[in-house]
């Protein structure tokens, strides 16, 4: 049992002492449930004499047991309290010997208790926009150039912007073929960016048949380090242009993709471009919302969870930036700003945990519909949906993550329900600078 306690803020350290005879007693109860499947020779299974079990196991058996009664002990302790583990407290054992009393010390962090949150007297802004027809034309328009075919041009049409150049290419620097710069039949989007700043340019205006030269000069930041910021010039062969050619705006293209008309496409695009608008807005709101409650809401931080956040983000920082060539001090994205990302780790923790206990509290619930849905909204914007769903049937660490994600987002937008919301027009470009949920 627990004899001795020491409190301070979320901290507690605590001492306990087990006796020698209950450790035997749970030793046996061990002893007793591993005999069920046993097999020692001169016994039958599931018949082997307690005492038997003891000479063989009994030391593997009585660690198990200290094992056993330290959790019993630390399990009363923190109902008694009404109390709740922050995380895995840390054991003290100087050791132990069989047939003598135990004594242990542990230290853990215990979760805060969240305070009354009167949602009524917060205020954030709604922001409405106006939906712009110019981007139901834009949207129409990207149809159409989705269902476009590249034709062929006759050897006297001079290739444009948007155009597709199938041109062979191979790549000198000071005179010499440098590795990986040569193609065969390459076809390039003119205008696309594809290619270093200045080549596609330079292929505008050519004809089928042309040969020439693209002088161009790499990025000083291009991966290839050996080419960066280094002049280099192409020997270019155009073999043909093609360019697109749309299909007109009809009710059979608007069948195509689904509509029974032009009328009823522009209708479908609108609602979508209006739902766009409708969860930028709410983005927006839950945003505003956790700034509100990060700033307003006063509470005592676990410090085993805030270093467990801060050692975790460290440790994305420094594998995203193992292999940056630039670090040093005046590297912006390299340095690590050793107080601000505490603050900001003490900022997401507190914010999980506001969000963690009054979601628990409201009874908001992730279904197995809400999983789904977010699985395949995911899976969606990948060549391959199969991976993502076979990544998540195999990694149930990822489907909780998932699943807190979305928790943490609907306890949002259930308490954004209970604040007052305050409209204001917005162009709707406004709506998509600051998108994403911090």
């Amino acid at each position: 049992m627990i004899t001795k306690d020491k409190i301070k803020d979320l901290h507690y350290s605590v001492n306990g002492k087990i006796a020698a005879d209950d450790l035997q007693k749970i030793a046996d109860e061990v002893l007793t449930e591993f005999g069920k499947t046993a097999k020692m020779a001169g016994f039958r299974q599931g018949h082997i004499p307690l005492s038997v079990l003891r000479q063989k196991y009994n030391a593997s058996a009585y660690g198990e047991a200290v094992d056993k009664a330290m959790n019993n002990d630390l399990n009363t302790y923190i109902a008694d309290k009404k109390i709740r583990l922050a995380g895995q407290p840390k054991v003290d054992l100087s050791g132990w010997e069989i047939g003598k009393d135990v004594e242990y010390s542990m230290e853990f962090d215990i979760l805060p208790t969240l305070p009354e949150i009167d949602l009524s007297k917060i205020t954030v802004t709604k922001k409405v926009a106006k939906l712009d027809e110019k981007e139901v034309d834009t949207a129409l328009e990207n149809i159409r150039k989705s269902r476009s075919v590249a034709e062929k041009q006759d050897e006297k049409y001079k290739a444009q912007n948007g155009d597709v150049a199938v041109i062979d290419f191979k790549g000198f620097m000071d005179g010499v073929a440098f590795e990986g710069g040569e193609a065969k039949k390459h076809h390039l989007i003119l205008g696309s960016g594809a290619f270093i700043p200045g080549f596609e340019d330079q292929v505008i205006g050519h004809k089928a048949g042309d040969k020439f030269d693209v002088n161009v000069k790499f990025p000083k930041d291009y991966h290839a380090s050996d080419l960066a910021g280094k002049d280099a010039k192409f020997e270019i062969e155009l073999h043909e242009v093609r360019k697109h050619i749309l299909p007109e705006m009809n009710d059979e293209l608007a069948k195509q993709v689904g509509q029974e008309s032009v009328e009823k496409l522009k209708e479908h695009i609108r609602e979508i471009i209006s739902g766009q608008y409708t969860e930028a807005a709410q983005r927006d709101m839950r945003n505003e919302l956790l700034d509100v409650l990060a700033d307003k809401v006063k509470m005592d931080l676990p410090e085993t969870l805030v270093e467990q956040e801060y050692n975790m983000a460290k440790q994305e920082h420094d594998h995203q930036h193992e292999h940056c060539e630039h670090k040093d001090e005046k590297c912006k994205d390299c340095k690590w700003d050793e107080k601000q990302e505490r603050k900001d780790a003490e900022r997401r923790v507190k914010l999980g945990l506001i969000l963690a206990e009054w979601g628990t509290q409201n009874k908001v619930e992730v279904t197995r519909d809400d999983l789904q849905q977010a699985i395949w909204a995911e899976a969606s914007r990948y060549p391959d949906p199969k991976q993502i769903f076979e990544f998540y049937n195999k990694n149930q660490n990822a489907v909780a993550m998932l699943r807190g994600m979305l928790f943490e987002r609907k306890a949002l937008d259930e308490m954004l329900k209970q604040v007052n919301q305050k409209e204001k027009s917005v162009p709707a470009d406004e709506l998509f600078k600051q998108a994403s949920v911090r």
